[in-house]
């Protein structure tokens, strides 16, 4: 399973998700997080911690995220 980073990230400050990682799999781009897939161990840490519930496993994205 990978974890994505959606829509609701873009402009997000906030880096929440990103310090609880514990293999450090996020990566920050000018506007937005990206996770590495290759990295992530799919432990689930991020999802609690976005404030602005923007991570998903790839199995669960909204479709409005689509």
């Amino acid at each position: 399973m990978t974890y994505i980073v959606t829509e609701p990230c873009i402009e997000c400050k906030y880096t929440d998700c990103a310090a609880v990682c514990p293999v450090e799999a996020f990566h920050e781009l000018p506007d937005r997080l990206l996770i590495n897939p290759d990295t992530c161990i799919d432990c689930d840490a991020c999802l609690p911690e976005c404030p602005v519930e923007a991570v998903f496993s790839d199995m669960s994205v909204p479709e409005e995220y689509m």
